[in-house]
């Protein structure tokens, strides 16, 4: 363990699951596993970094003492693409690589395991309704929902546009691609944010984009 890496305290022990895990030690490559996919965007000689040792107690993330400490709830909502009196929907301003991506998340301060039973139910209507926005654009074969929080303590979904006829792209690695293919002129991808904004608005809310 490098000396900056957090102790276990006394009430922060690894789980059985933790303890078990290889660290430190050397991984192979699996035969049979992502890398060997089509859908993977890398090729040659690949390693498997190990595995640290564990953080704990984890450091906390953004947002995690509450509204008062979270940059989502200070934002206005002419920062975002659409709102509605419970959510928000937000895109990079810098462009991305994909034809499409944007941000759904909650107007208050939630996570995903407290957020209130009303809210929870709208989510899969509103999930529908980027769905619809997003494929509305043209040329979009699927829209992939993807939700980690690892880093903001504020609830967040990406949704991200897969262009039609990429079967490369498929699946876990899109992501990766959008690192990896060149970024949509700025002026296209400002036009992406206004037509996903209007397109929201037509079954309510506001667009700002």
């Amino acid at each position: 363990m490098t000396p900056d890496r957090a102790l276990p305290g006394p009430d922060h022990r690894p789980s059985p699951f933790v303890e078990g895990l290889p660290i430190g030690q050397p991984l192979p490559v699996p035969k049979d596993g992502l890398p060997s996919w089509s859908i993977f965007p890398y090729e040659g000689a690949l390693e498997v970094r190990p595995l640290e040792a564990p953080e704990l107690p984890e450091p906390p993330r953004q947002g995690e003492a509450g509204e008062q400490d979270c940059d989502q709830c200070a934002r206005p909502d002419s920062d975002f693409l659409w709102t509605d009196r419970h959510w928000r929907l937000d895109a990079p301003r810098e462009p991305a690589a994909l034809p499409a991506m944007v941000l759904l998340q909650p107007r208050a301060h939630h996570d995903l395991s407290d957020l209130p039973v009303e809210r929870a139910a709208e989510l899969g209507v509103l999930l529908q309704r980027v769905e619809r926005a997003v494929l509305s654009l043209g040329g979009i074969a699927r829209v992939h929902v993807n939700r980690w929080g690892d880093g903001g303590a504020h609830l967040h979904l990406w949704l991200l546009a897969r262009p039609e006829g990429m079967m490369q792209l498929r699946g876990a690695c899109l992501p990766l691609w959008d690192d990896l293919l060149p970024k949509l002129p700025a002026e296209e991808w400002t036009r992406i944010r206004g037509r996903v904004a209007v397109a929201m608005a037509a079954d309510g809310g506001v667009a700002h984009a």
